[in-house]
């Protein structure tokens, strides 16, 4: 699944140029990857934020008006520590030939049975990192988590991926637990 987003190049700015440019509804970026040069972009705030809400999984597609889209994959972003505001995007670029190393967001459905009797959902982490082919890369890894019980949690071992793609993360690393309150 891709998401398409409008961007145009940027030169290097000073603070106070990239805070105008932010409260202009633009959000500055850069993308880079292999065997090409970083190229600093801006992008649509509210666009990109509607993308983090539908779950900000799968490709960008970057549009620069009239010349060919370019496809990332959200390597990072940046927030301001007190306001919680976008500050700045890390972009990977998808080069369909070269393996690339990415952090897979990691979603969880259902309520686990542990928390109807006092046991409380502890998230240690919301990322898989690996490596893989783009075309073997899925959107997210899901976990069905409504059968877990007090005491219980999934390691990042736990993890059904296809066999074209490499895990990076640890395998003991925790993802989930359910503990006593």
């Amino acid at each position: 699944m891709s998401t398409t987003i409008q961007a145009e190049k940027r030169t290097h700015l000073k603070p106070s140029a990239l805070r105008n440019l932010r409260s202009s509804g633009r959000l500055p970026g850069v993308v880079f990857g292999k065997n090409a040069d970083n190229e600093m972009v801006h992008i649509s705030t509210k666009q990109f934020q509607k993308w983090l809400k539908q779950g900000a999984a799968g490709y960008i597609e970057l549009e620069f008006g009239k010349e060919e889209p370019i496809t990332v994959l959200l390597e990072d972003m940046q927030k301001d520590p007190v306001t919680r505001d976008l500050l700045h995007v890390d972009f990977q670029l998808v080069q369909n030939d070269q393996v690339i190393r990415t952090k897979l967001p990691v979603k969880y459905k259902g309520v686990p049975v542990g928390t109807k009797s006092g046991g409380i959902v502890q998230i240690q982490s919301a990322f898989i990192e690996v490596e893989a082919l783009p075309k073997h890369l899925p959107d997210a890894v899901e976990f069905e988590i409504s059968g877990m019980e007090v005491g219980e949690s999934l390691l990042v071992s736990d993890a059904k991926l296809p066999s074209e793609v490499t895990v990076i993360s640890g395998e003991n690393e925790f993802l989930i637990s359910i503990v006593k309150p």
